[in-house]
């Protein structure tokens, strides 16, 4: 039940540049999402990035895009159906979702992997949607099909697991 970082991939999706700002609530989900990405660096977590049609919405941010080990042109909203499944590492098959939207890309890459047998839990306080009641939506469909739903303390400190974990005094700079 609990997440292991030696099992997890991070995947940070469509938080790009001209889509990211006219999301709600967009400054927290991005400080929230970057904020992980860098416990994940941390701890040795590979960070897979998605770009939903770049040439239209832009590249993701740097704060993100520069912590990704690999970036991903997409078109489709299921992000499997453009490669991510081959992104993945070949012992890393629990994802954790972050980014935008809500209802559209973070749904239709979750049920994609499930679709595939992958464990996938979405870090509810790093997503977003244009309207937000889209966010509220998209997570209860989500839970019902068996997605796992987390925080950023969570997922952090399930990956870190003890006190005695040698990444702790680094992680904390990005709790406390």
């Amino acid at each position: 039940m609990l997440i292991s970082a030696q099992n997890s991939t991070l995947v940070v999706i469509d938080s790009q540049m001209r889509l990211v700002p006219v999301i709600a609530n967009s400054e927290m989900m991005m400080a929230q999402c970057v904020r992980l990405v860098n416990i994940a660096k941390i701890m040795g977590i590979p960070i897979v990035c998605t770009e939903q049609n770049p040439q239209a919405l832009g590249v993701n941010f740097d704060s993100v895009r520069s912590f990704c080990s690999h970036t991903l042109v997409k078109h489709h909203f299921d992000a499997c159906k453009d490669g991510l499944l081959e992104r993945i590492p070949n012992d890393r098959k629990h994802l954790i979702l972050v980014g935008c939207e809500a209802h559209i890309c973070i749904l239709q890459t979750a049920f994609g992997l499930l679709e595939n047998h992958i464990e996938v839990t979405v870090a509810v306080d790093c997503i977003g949607s244009r309207d937000p009641i889209q966010v509220d939506y998209a997570v209860s469909r989500m839970r019902s099909y068996g997605v796992n739903i987390a925080t950023v303390e969570m997922i952090t400190f399930e990956w870190l697991r003890s006190s005695t974990n040698s990444h702790l005094k680094k992680v904390l700079q990005y709790i406390k």
